[in-house]
């Protein structure tokens, strides 16, 4: 898994994404400069080499280095993270509290996003993606039978779905909802005092992703949305 990139790595690759062709360290002294970054041929060496070994920069012979499409999609991911990073505190307070009004909240954001990328990902999962989603339901009912946790299955499951739509802005989105464990586990006890049982539309979104239908797709996505909107609400009621 590729570690996250640091500023002066992300300064590095906009001047490379900038440059009209290869640069090396001396250039890009410069070319930090300008941005702020007062940083020695050294260790901008230093960067570039972790930057190569993990696919994002490449040499271009003795004239220096170039940003690859990997290295245009890991500024292009950072670029999202930091454009949204000032909401995430207030997200976080949401997602933590025990209000009923603020779960709502939450599962209706998820609701618009994963409708969405559920419709993606029928258009665009490929057999191998398939094929993993249908590994994490496999395991998820032998939890299930076991009497043990699902959480983890169901985090994956809609992950998987995320990740398939290929739209980077819906994927992360998605995993700034679905990051905080306790909500999910907190759900699981929700549906569990109530009798709910959501595996079985689980596998009916993977059945509309095996068919590429992306219209039915959706359609089941919402409809196990409103199903875990109404057990809240039936929960609160019961319990509250």
């Amino acid at each position: 898994m590729h570690k996250i990139l640091q500023d002066k790595e992300i300064a590095v690759l906009e001047s490379l994404k900038a440059s009209m062709g290869p640069m090396g360290s001396w250039n890009l002294v410069e070319k930090l400069e300008e941005k702020g970054y007062y940083i020695s041929s050294a260790t901008i060496g230093r960067i570039l080499n972790s930057l190569e070994k993990r696919g994002y920069a490449k040499k271009d012979g003795n004239n220096g280095r170039i940003i690859t499409q990997e290295g245009l999609d890991a500024l292009s991911n950072s670029k999202i993270k930091n454009h949204i990073s000032e909401q995430t505190q207030t997200l976080e307070q949401m997602i933590s509290t025990t209000v009923l009004d603020d779960y709502i909240i939450v599962l209706q954001a998820r609701k618009a996003i994963e409708r969405e990328t559920a419709r993606l990902a029928a258009e665009n999962i490929t057999k191998e993606e398939l094929a993993n989603i249908r590994r994490i339901l496999d395991e998820q009912r032998e939890r299930h039978n076991k009497g043990e946790s699902v959480a983890d299955c169901d985090i994956a499951f809609h992950r998987a779905i995320a990740k398939a739509s290929r739209n980077k802005v819906l994927e992360t989105l998605y995993m700034m909802l679905f990051s905080y464990g306790q909500q999910t586990t907190i759900f699981e006890h929700v549906r569990r005092q109530v009798n709910a049982v959501y595996m079985t539309s689980h596998t009916d979104i993977y059945e509309a992703l095996k068919k590429h239908d992306a219209e039915l797709a959706e359609k089941c996505m919402i409809g196990h949305m409103d199903s875990l909107i109404e057990d809240v609400t039936k929960y609160w009621d019961l319990f509250y």
